[in-house]
């Protein structure tokens, strides 16, 4: 029987398909695949325990009761919101190192600046800032929280976790993995976790490279919150099944409306944060001035309307309220008003959450205004929702997280073409106007502004040459000694007769360069573009087919006028990008000294 199975395993033919079947599994296994099988569950696993937790405190012990206090007692709010953003800005000031770095921000920041690298020395301070900003009152949300938590977490793993092999670029990824299993966690919508945390380091792309592992995490994150809480949808949303042509139309004019409120709103949003962060004051009395504005916003809300809706707090319970129940024109757009005023006032001081819900609701206060005043529907849900999904696309640049979040958290799969048409009128009027301050366009948008430069800017005008029936030894005593140019132009007399790279001196045995002249190993076919081709042309031709090492600039009579290598499209690149000339420290530099 031995003697057989030998004699199977040796058989030429399954030798080969053996040998066929590595290779196969190799070819699909080359981005180690298998790895975030294991290690984006563990992710999803902690970060959901960790959700789970802030969601159980926020939205089952804080804010419930305090919300009835609230509506009970309107007196109450001012001093409220007062205690409990000082208590945070307190917190901010002396037990973190940059009390203006936190939440989302501090996620794309470190992914973009720091190698996907957080500091887990303030994690549990921010925490207790962030359920005082939300619990208590502030206009903000559980995102910011679950969000930071879970980058904060992946990162942190990826140092437990190094010694078994993983990489150092995949901190990043673990970190945009765990920023999704928080997001996909607190909204009950994996989904939606997944498509944010690709979609948030950019404005106009996706991180492509932490899609499965995202994907893994953000899912299993929520089957782990999901075991505690439930799994229903987060918002009590009844959503019609069918809308018509005008209801289209409308929803692109919706669009174009939240997109330029949306616009106005994160351009002072920034402008006023960019203030709070340069004034000279102590960090708690920034956010004392910020909670006792956001009370301001509640109290006056509640004076003018009697009823449960106020613009403050987590604020979830609010969709239903303006969804399930009647309520005026004018009542919808102030509460849209002050719950923007609410968000500034929370935020732009410095409150430790950040806005994802905010922007939604006021979207979908603005959208069921619209609908009721403008169109007279009687579809209010299908103008909120196209109103939530435009405002957020618009904000925060984020068009298919809105569309997907709008969806999922509300369970209004019926509007998914008229949301989409509503957050793509809205993303394209807002421009590049967002509320992430961290966030970027994505490098590819840098590389095609080089079209705009033409060459003759960008190249090297002192060129030095070299005469085609120089001896390669004169090249290297001469010539390569002394300059530091890797590709030279060969002449023969004043014609060019192509180029010679440093390396021919390689390819050659060193006892022949007195024998070998330059024309021999000269490179004829080298590259010639007018002074006026732009520079992404001549990128694409370094970069081409065959590489090349430079491109000559040659006027129309034939004279040389210069030499472009990859050196000088790079600084041009540089140039364009003022920014990304300047160092950026490593985490390890900006810690201060033990």
């Amino acid at each position: 029987m031995h003697k057989l199975r030998l004699k199977l395993c040796n058989h030429p033919a399954l030798r080969k398909y053996k040998s066929l079947l590595q290779k196969g599994l190799a070819a699909n296994y080359s981005r180690d695949v298998y790895k975030w099988l294991i290690i984006s569950p563990l992710i999803g696993v902690i970060i959901g325990l960790v959700v789970t937790g802030i969601t159980v405190i926020i939205l089952g012990k804080l804010w419930p009761p305090l919300l009835r206090y609230f509506l009970g007692r309107h007196g109450a709010i001012v001093p409220v919101l007062f205690a409990a953003f000082v208590l945070a800005g307190l917190v901010m000031q002396f037990f973190t190192p940059d009390p203006n770095e936190h939440s989302t921000e501090e996620i794309v920041h470190s992914y973009h600046d720091y190698q996907g690298d957080i500091q887990m020395r303030p994690f549990f301070p921010k925490l207790l800032a962030a359920i005082a900003t939300v619990g208590f009152g502030g206009s903000a949300a559980l995102e910011g929280p679950s969000i930071y938590a879970g980058g904060a977490l992946g990162s942190w793993l990826w140092t437990k976790l190094r010694r078994f092999g993983i990489e150092p670029r995949d901190r990043r990824i673990m970190l945009i993995s765990g920023a999704a299993a928080g997001m996909g966690a607190v909204f009950r919508a994996p989904l939606t976790g997944l498509v944010f945390a690709i979609e948030m380091p950019y404005k106009d792309d996706l991180a492509h490279e932490a899609l499965l592992p995202s994907l893994i995490s953000s899912v299993v994150a929520y089957a782990t919150l999901a075991a505690f809480v439930g799994s229903g949808t987060l918002f009590n949303f009844i959503s019609r099944t069918s809308y018509t042509r005008k209801d289209l139309l409308w929803s692109a004019l919706l669009g174009l409306v939240c997109g330029l409120i949306a616009m106005v709103f994160v351009t002072v949003f920034r402008r006023t944060r960019a203030f709070a962060v340069r004034a000279p004051v102590p960090h708690w009395i920034k956010l004392a001035v910020g909670g006792l504005l956001t009370g301001l916003c509640g109290l006056a809300f509640v004076s003018i309307f009697q009823g449960s809706l106020i613009p403050l707090g987590p604020n979830y319970e609010a969709v239903g309220e303006i969804l399930s129940r009647p309520h005026r024109t004018g009542e919808l757009i102030v509460f849209g008003i002050l719950k923007l005023a609410a968000t500034l006032s929370s935020l732009g001081s410095g409150g430790v959450s950040a806005m994802f819900v905010p922007l939604f609701l006021t979207g979908g206060s603005f959208g069921a205004a619209f609908g009721q005043a403008i169109v007279h529907s009687p579809a209010l849900d299908l103008y909120a929702a196209v109103g939530m999904a435009a405002f957020l696309a618009a904000g925060y640049k984020a068009p298919l997280t809105a569309v997907v979040f709008v969806a999922e958290a509300t369970g209004g799969h019926a509007y998914i073409i008229p949301t989409l048409i509503g957050a793509a009128v809205a993303y394209a009027v807002s421009g590049e106007a967002s509320a992430s301050e961290a966030q970027r366009l994505h490098e590819s948008v840098k590389v095609q502004e080089l079209a705009a430069i033409p060459v003759r800017e960008v190249m090297q005008r002192n060129v030095v040459s070299v005469q085609a029936f120089s001896t390669l030894r004169d090249f290297a005593d001469n010539v390569a000694a002394h300059h530091r140019h890797s590709t030279f132009p060969v002449y023969r007399d004043r014609e060019i007769l192509g180029t010679v790279s440093i390396t021919a001196l390689s390819e050659v045995p060193p006892e022949k360069w007195r024998q070998t002249v330059l024309r021999e190993v000269a490179d004829p076919d080298a590259i010639k573009v007018p002074p006026d081709c732009d520079v992404m042309e001549v990128l694409r031709l370094l970069m081409g087919q065959k590489p090349r090492k430079a491109v000559l600039v040659v006027s129309s009579a034939g004279a040389l006028e210069g030499i472009v290598t990859k050196t000088d499209v790079l600084a041009a690149l540089s140039r364009t990008q003022p920014s990304a000339a300047v160092h950026q420290p490593s985490r390890l530099e900006s810690r201060p000294a033990p």
